[in-house]
């Protein structure tokens, strides 16, 4: 048994943080007002354990991985024996089923301070196998989450396309009935794990009349990397986040067996949209370890650093910074928390999965662009980590949905409850 798992089936009830009932056995110090600030034991173990692994397995090669843009399958593999993946699969297939988006988040941040590039290589499949969580059916989660179970294996998901980012309802990708099987032709673009999943959910238009609604209009399919007519294209070498495998895929002719729809023809918008409250949650928590990371390293520099006879630290334009950053982070794990939390206890988190995505996203690239000025030259230098954080912090503004969309969603549903009070 891993240590995760061991973790996972303590007997001792977990009580996670923003609880709104606190444990009966609480000391009498603890106030008893509705909410818990603090983690559960074996939410402590979990990140100590996170935490161990991040600083053993992760830091120490996270320069090399960002030079190279190898996928990180030793880290996988590793991450995958201790029970550091796969953690919300459920019981019947193998999983742990135990363990909420809030436990995932706890992981995401410990990998997150240590490099989000493979934060993201790691976390990746999570985007993947959402779906099939949210909307497999017994038989299908058994089959293809099962194996993630079995085998250091991931998943990818596949919704955006060259033209179609943010807008979903523009998705060109198609799928057409034939018999029992369906043939999918498109293409895929911006692919995470793209090149290195065993299989990948795929979201089709399954309705060609470009009058019918987006939510009857795609099908969600769970398509297999070696099915004849998928092929990934070339890894993409990005800015930042370089360990992450990025890919566009295209899709010729693919024959999709009937049984590989996910709840029904029309339902892959549905599903499609509902995965991101699963899974914004831990973006935001890896957006607030990388910005954790900048304070960590702007604070000893700037106790190193000297001018005017003394550490820039005690300089209070720098001090200022640091304390900035350190509300940002504060704010930003708080706001990831809150909504993992919701979504832990069957409530709607779209606003606070998108305030919380898009805050720690800002805070991420605002801690990383702060730490290279502190750095001064030297943070302008490879030689010094702060210039890989400012790069790989840019994609939290744009990945799993811009910050732009972000404040769309949480605009739309301001407007929306102002209008019926």
């Amino acid at each position: 048994m891993n240590p995760l798992t061991q973790i996972a089936r303590a007997s001792r009830p977990i009580c996670r943080t923003l609880s709104t009932t606190a444990p009966v056995t609480a000391a009498k110090s603890i106030p008893t007002t509705g909410f818990c600030f603090e983690l559960s034991e074996e939410q402590k173990a979990l990140q100590d354990l996170a935490r161990k692994f991040t600083k053993d397995e992760i830091i120490p090669v996270a320069a090399q991985y960002d030079k190279s843009g190898e996928y990180p399958w030793p880290i996988v593999k590793k991450a995958w024996s201790l029970g550091l993946m796969n953690a919300h699969i459920p019981e019947h297939c193998g999983g742990m089923g135990t363990l909420g988006v809030f436990e995932e988040c706890i992981i995401g941040e410990e990998f997150g301070f240590g490099c989000t590039g493979i934060t993201t290589a790691v976390g990746g499949t999570n985007l993947g196998q959402a779906p099939v969580i949210l909307g497999g059916n017994k038989e299908q989660q058994k089959k293809y989450l099962g194996r993630l179970i079995d085998e250091p294996l991931v998943a990818a998901y596949c919704v955006t396309e060259p033209v179609a980012g943010s807008d979903v309802a523009g998705i060109k990708t198609k799928a057409e009935k034939k018999g029992d099987e369906w043939i999918l032709n498109g293409q895929k673009m911006w692919i995470t794990n793209g090149g290195v999943a065993n299989w990948y959910f795929v979201l089709a238009r399954t309705n060609p009349d470009p009058k019918c609604p987006a939510s009857k209009a795609f099908t969600g399919f769970i398509v297999e990397k070696d099915w004849p007519g998928v092929t990934p294209g070339r890894k993409e070498m990005n800015m930042g986040q370089r360990a992450s495998d990025t890919r566009g895929i295209t899709f010729e002719d693919v024959r999709i067996p009937k049984e590989n729809v996910l709840i029904g023809e029309g339902a892959g918008f549905k599903i499609a949209m509902g995965t991101f409250d699963k899974t914004r949650p831990p973006v935001a928590a890896g957006a607030t370890g990388l910005a954790r990371r900048a304070l960590d390293e702007a604070t000893k520099y700037s106790l190193e650093r000297k001018t005017f006879g003394v550490p820039i630290a005690r300089h209070q334009a720098i001090a200022f910074m640091l304390a900035d950053m350190a509300i940002g982070v504060e704010t930003a794990r708080l706001a990831w928390q809150m909504a993992a939390w919701q979504v832990d206890h069957g409530q709607k988190n779209t606003v606070l999965a998108s305030v919380a995505k898009c805050h720690a996203s800002e805070i991420a690239n605002k801690a990383a662009t702060d730490a290279v000025q502190i750095f001064g030259g030297n943070g302008f230098n490879t030689e010094y980590p702060v210039e890989k954080l400012m790069r790989d912090a840019k994609i939290y503004q744009i990945y799993e949905g811009t910050s732009q969309i972000q404040r769309l969603i949480i605009s739309r549903e301001l407007l929306t409850n102002a209008a019926q009070s």
